[in-house]
């Protein structure tokens, strides 16, 4: 590390780059940031409109103090770019009781003590009467759950890091990223940079970056739809938290009205198809994913024409274990990984954003990351 502030390369500007630029340059490293394309983009993970905030995690308890984290620096970001980003509008879980993540997040917000309420189906459709309940289905609420805007976060985050000194380079692709006696070398558009330490929080394009040959991510395709509101002041977040529906004949994430027209839909239960490559992924969908995707919808979500006025398609990586590699990367002085996240990261990025800064500049971090070491993937055995 040199005696003036380090220089940092972050290669990727999707929101997990954007918030490690944005704490990164706030304590006063020099920041080079890299994006193939500008901040915002529809291609990786980091877009939509909307993703979901919880607080209750059905991935394991373990997340709760990450996401207090990421709540407080959520509110922080709102303040230093002056945009709205997450709006605490309340989430469900919906499901038989005997759901595996019904179990779960009755689980952590038993063991955290976290505020909930738990409705019938008579009592859930009183209140959300935008969804259709089976007999027996019950309705999890986290009060402080909510929804984010995504192309905003990006924005804001890169924003403020310009602000305290970062650049940020779009349309700058890595085409060579080596490592030299006492740091990195990198080319970008026929240009070389160098820096003390490099960031790598490609996305979906982390196999395509030869440091990161060793771990296996694979990347998938998601494909939200947006269906168009009958009543549109019912399906407002102040009406409508989102949602994640767990049904034998359907499995889907639910967000409110924010563009004035329609609810987005995210089938999970057409899964997520693998793709070779992110620079591939498909701009449009089949006839037979948008009638099932429908039918779900006419089915679960009565107040929504069962028709799609649009769709859309992204790029995330996913791990065999559904959890983030976040850490120092074996066999190098000075790098650090954040990727891998799975389709679930994007709620915690502002504190992950912290965590990278962390690791960079002191070596360590208070937070815990212990069950997200890029080492489960590397050591043998």
């Amino acid at each position: 590390m040199t005696t003036s502030a380090p220089r940092i390369a972050i290669v990727g500007t999707g929101v997990i780059g954007a918030m490690a630029a944005w704490r990164l340059a706030v304590r006063g490293a020099r920041v080079l940031a890299f994006d193939s394309y500008a901040p915002g983009h529809d291609r990786g993970a980091s877009a939509g409109e909307s993703r979901i905030f919880r607080t209750v995690y059905k991935e394991g308890g373990s997340y709760v103090p990450l996401l207090r984290r990421a709540g407080e620096l959520w509110r922080e970001l709102e303040a230093v770019s002056a945009r709205e980003i997450l709006t605490r509008c309340g989430g469900l879980t919906i499901g038989a009781p005997e759901h595996p993540d019904l179990v779960a997040v009755r689980r952590c917000a038993e063991e955290y003590g976290l505020a909930h309420e738990i409705l019938d189906d008579s009592a859930a459709a009183a209140r959300f009467p935008q969804h259709r309940l089976d007999p027996g289905e019950i309705v999890f609420l986290d009060p402080a759950a909510g929804v984010l805007r995504p192309e905003p976060a990006v924005q804001g985050a890169l924003a403020a890091a310009a602000s305290a000194g970062a650049e940020i380079l779009s349309y700058h692709r890595i085409d060579e990223l080596t490592e030299t006696g006492g740091g990195w070398r990198l080319r970008a558009n026929g240009e070389t940079f160098t820096a003390d330490h490099v960031v790598l929080s490609p996305g979906p394009w982390a196999p395509a970056v030869r440091a990161l040959a060793g771990f296996p991510i694979e990347v998938r395709r998601i494909t939200p739809c947006w269906f168009a509101a009958r009543d549109v002041a019912a399906h407002r977040p102040n009406r409508l938290p989102i949602a994640i529906r767990r049904h034998p004949d359907a499995g889907f994430s639910c967000f409110p009205v924010l563009d004035g027209v329609a609810v987005k839909i995210v089938p999970h239960h057409l899964g997520f198809p693998a793709l070779a490559d992110p620079a591939e992924l498909p701009r449009s969908v089949d006839a037979e994913f948008v009638r099932a995707a429908s039918a779900a919808v006419a089915r679960l979500l009565p107040g929504l024409v069962p028709a799609p006025v649009r769709i859309g398609t992204y790029a995330e990586g996913f791990t065999p274990d559904d959890h983030a590699i976040v850490g120092p990367l074996p066999g190098t002085a000075n790098a650090t990984v954040l990727t891998g996240f799975s389709g679930h990261g994007f709620k915690l990025a502002p504190v992950f954003g912290e965590i990278a800064a962390d690791l960079v500049l002191h070596g360590k971090t208070r937070h815990d990351i212990g069950a997200l070491d890029p080492n489960r993937f590397t050591r043998e055995g």
